[in-house]
């Protein structure tokens, strides 16, 4: 008898195990055997960047990259220009890792990348790296590699006011000159209703108030150095030019013009404080917008102004997008890059924003694309003048160094920040123009023997 109960009771139980394990059908019992498929831990990308309006509608619109990529999260790190440059500079010749994206210019790529700071980018067919710009392409290369993906590209322009200069009599030359823009800025001014005639970068800074007066110096016929590499800020070219410059701008400028750079001078030219601006060709949308410019009806276009001597204030600048060689998330950081400089963002942003408010500068079918055209009098404008930049001969004199508004050499940043303290010196009344281009002389001697490209 207890052989029967135990032998029913063991039947019992076994069934009872069998229908819970089988739970009525045989998937479960697949799950229960299979693995689920492993969950991709979350990728934090820590990103670098600058404090201007392209790259703020970039941060707007990355919900488009994340809602695709979700294990991969963002954090912005926005900084203005100068410090931005400080503080990527720092952590990539310390190998820090603060960043796993940079936002650098076409003045860092080829130099970053010859020391191995910076990781080539590759890219598949749907990203048409051949659709790139050719002259800013070539910037972001070094020996055949691509080490940063252009953003947007620029070149410089004279941004002006077409009501106030018919006001003044005055018709824009198709070549401007500084001669007349000298003249035009006197004859616009009107303090006396906060309209200055002329805006230009005054905020010291290699990249600041450097950008715009190497590049004026250009058009006068002045070079950085000669073919032996000793600085030439003793010649008449740098004199003439610089002294053009302050004049204009203790004339003509706004008030505290030494502390403006682009951001600022921007934010003057919407409110309708400037009668002629001569800066970036990113601005042209910006000016141009109604939502942002109060003058937006009244804004016209023209070449960076010439001193006559074959050579413009026209300079090449790309802001770019690349991985800091330290960086341990070398894929995401990729494929973030690939979606923020590709064809697709330039649609997304014409959806939302407009096609005259899309980053401009990079690609070749954007400048073959009616809409954008018809969308934006300044788009023939900004390719010209990135067509005509010439990093090779940016001189009327023959010079060792490529670069427009720059010398493509490591020293350079550091010289040219304690040239432009000095030149934005000369601006607010400190010194004299003559006691800032012997100052910037001996600065620039000193550190060039110190880095070993002459003797003295």
């Amino acid at each position: 008898m207890k052989k029967f109960v135990y032998l029913t009771l063991c039947a019992t139980i076994a069934t009872a195990l069998s229908a819970c394990s089988s739970g009525g059908d045989a998937g479960s019992t697949a799950a229960v055997n299979d693995k689920a498929p492993p969950v991709k831990p979350t990728t934090t990308l820590v990103i670098a960047t600058v404090n201007n309006g392209d790259m703020i509608r970039m941060q707007k619109l990355t919900s488009d990259f994340t809602n695709t990529h979700p294990g991969i999260k963002l954090k912005w790190v926005t900084l203005e220009e100068n410090v931005l440059r400080q503080r990527v500079t720092t952590d990539i010749a310390t190998k820090g890792g603060q960043f796993d994206i940079l936002t650098i210019g076409t003045y860092e790529v080829p130099i970053w990348a010859k020391r191995g700071w910076l990781k080539p980018l590759t890219f598949g067919a749907a990203y048409d790296v051949d659709d790139l710009l050719p002259k800013i392409r070539a910037a972001d290369t070094y020996q055949g590699k691509l080490y940063a993906a252009p953003f947007y590209g620029e070149s410089s322009m004279l941004m002006y006011r077409t009501d106030l200069l018919k006001k003044a009599g005055l018709q824009m030359p198709a070549q401007p000159s500084w001669n007349f823009v000298v003249k035009a800025a006197s004859k616009m001014t009107d303090k006396k209703n906060d309209i200055y005639g002329i805006c230009l970068r005054g905020k010291a800074g290699w990249g600041e108030n450097m950008a715009l007066i190497t590049s004026m110096a250009n058009a006068f016929g002045a070079r950085w150095f000669d073919e032996n590499w000793h600085p030439q800020f003793d010649t008449p070219e740098w004199k003439a030019a610089l002294q053009t410059y302050v004049n204009v701008m203790k004339e003509a400028g706004p008030p505290g013009a030494a502390s403006n750079g682009f951001n600022e001078n921007l934010a003057l030219f919407n409110a309708g404080h400037c009668a002629m601006w001569v800066d970036a060709t990113v601005a042209a949308s910006f000016i141009s917008d109604p939502k942002q410019s109060k003058v937006a009806g009244d804004v016209g276009f023209a070449p960076a102004p010439d001193d006559g001597k074959g050579k413009t204030t026209g300079w090449l600048w790309a802001w770019n997008l690349a991985i800091p060689a330290s960086s341990k998330k070398t894929a995401d950081a990729q494929e973030f890059i690939a979606w923020a400089t590709s064809k697709h963002y330039i649609d997304l942003v014409a959806a939302k924003d407009g096609w005259a408010n899309v980053p401009p500068g990079t690609r070749t079918s954007l400048y073959n694309n009616p809409e954008y055209l018809k969308a934006a009098p300044f788009a023939e404008q900004t390719l010209h003048a990135i067509d005509s930049a010439d990093t090779h001969h940016p001189t009327v004199q023959p010079v060792p160094y490529v670069g427009v508004q720059y010398a493509a050499i490591p020293e350079f940043q550091a010289i040219a920040t304690t040239v432009g303290q000095d030149f934005s010196a000369a601006l607010t009344g400190s010194v004299s123009v003559d006691q800032a281009l012997r100052n910037a002389q001996a600065a620039t001697e000193r550190e060039m023997q110190r880095a070993g490209y002459y003797k003295k």
